[in-house]
């Protein structure tokens, strides 16, 4: 039995100094913040969800642990990165698998009105302080294609999410990335195209970023990519 060598390194692209990689539950952040971290010899950072006590209970009673979880979220992620903070020039290059800012977005989606004013006062003594990502990749996917990666990867607490929580954080991140302007954005529609077991798929996107990414930039290969 023969394995395939290792991607070789490459140079990371000048507006890649601190690339963040957002999308919903299942899209593929994780694997693809591995993948372009390895191929750039980037630093990597991830949200560790699986560290988070709480999360394993929310989602058996939502009620009880949103808050719980998600501020355990906020004070994790926001501990993560002022650890690296991009202000030095010969900082290391970092790929990491969330944007801080998607945290609000969850929590609007899980908390009640008094846990959400609650949480933004918290979150508001954070967010001004913590580095800016020079790039955002955010992948996009239906609800029947996050179900089926859900499914695929097996973590147990996940396998009971539905469809109409999965449906507003989607319709969320819509919403989000309409507004967001803090920096470049390139929206990936994740749907047809495998980002992470697929070559081909994954030079693609990398000649995208590649170009240079001004504002927000919609990448959408559709079916026309090699299977």
């Amino acid at each position: 039995m023969t394995t395939e060598p290792p991607e070789p390194a490459r140079p990371a692209p000048e507006n890649t100094r601190f690339v963040a990689i957002e999308g919903p539950i299942g899209v593929g952040k994780t694997s693809l913040a591995r993948r372009l971290s390895a191929r750039w010899e980037s630093e990597l950072l991830l949200e560790q969800a699986d560290d988070n006590p709480f999360l394993p209970r929310f989602y058996e009673d939502p009620a009880r642990y949103a808050l719980a979880t998600q501020l355990h979220f906020l004070f994790h992620r926001s501990r993560e990165l002022q650890a690296h903070r991009q202000g030095d020039l010969f900082a290391p290059r970092l790929v990491s698998d969330f944007l801080f800012e998607k945290d609000r977005l969850f929590a609007k989606v899980v908390l009640d009105d008094e846990e959400y004013r609650l949480y933004h006062d918290i979150y508001q003594r954070f967010v001004a302080s913590l580095p800016r990502p020079s790039l955002v990749i955010y992948l996009q996917a239906s609800v029947p294609t996050l179900h089926r990666r859900i499914a695929r990867r097996g973590i147990g607490y996940e396998q009971g999410i539905d469809s109409d929580y999965l449906g507003r954080l989607c319709q969320e991140y819509v919403e989000f990335f309409h507004y967001y302007s803090d920096a470049p954005v390139l929206i990936v529609n994740a749907e047809e195209i495998n980002l992470v077991d697929n070559p081909a798929h994954f030079e693609l996107l990398l000649a995208e970023i590649e170009r240079g990414v001004v504002g927000r930039r919609y990448f959408n290969p559709g079916l026309g990519v090699p299977a």
